[in-house]
């Protein structure tokens, strides 16, 4: 695959929830997005950037969202879904990987910012249609298949300084 160079196309895919459940995990602190993206971007052209979060009716939600807006993202918002037994659940793996393939014949490079192993086969789909994958997360809670199917992988908790807030 090709090497990192400033003419190419760049899509950025945050797992919102992913990040942030753990960020809080392992650091009790939240990711700095702006930081996340440009390591993303790494000085190439972005296309687009992506982040997926869910809608919980938590107070502190819209000045996230209209953060995240602020620091370049477009927010795709999901609301929480509650079964009848309880349970709640608001995932984004489809949609984020309908955007990628999506996205696929645009750009050169799709960075995921998630650690969900999940996503290791969509890895493998872009990179037969020749699109470089980059893998953002921490390394404590990523899944192997995910490292080993991108092309790159960027451990956040090597760099918390940059990377948390």
């Amino acid at each position: 695959m090709a090497e990192i160079h400033p003419s190419q196309r760049v899509a950025v895919l945050a797992d919102s929830q992913n990040l942030y459940h753990t960020a809080q995990s392992l650091y009790t602190q939240n990711i700095d997005y702006g930081s996340l993206l440009e390591a993303a971007v790494d000085g190439r052209q972005l296309t687009r950037a992506l982040a997926y979060v869910v809608k919980a009716d938590a107070p502190e939600e819209e000045s996230f969202f209209d953060a995240l807006t602020d620091i370049g993202f477009e927010t795709h918002i999901k609301e929480i879904r509650t079964f009848s037994d309880g349970t709640k659940k608001a995932d984004w793996d489809v949609g984020m990987s309908l955007d990628a393939v999506s996205l696929a014949p645009h750009v050169d490079t799709v960075a995921l910012c998630t650690g969900d192993g999940d996503f290791a086969r969509l890895c493998r789909h872009l990179e037969h249609e020749g699109v470089r994958v980059e893998a953002y997360c921490f390394e404590e809670s990523t899944s192997e298949d995910l490292i080993e199917a991108a092309h790159d992988f960027t451990d956040l908790s090597a760099d918390t300084d940059r990377f948390l807030l």
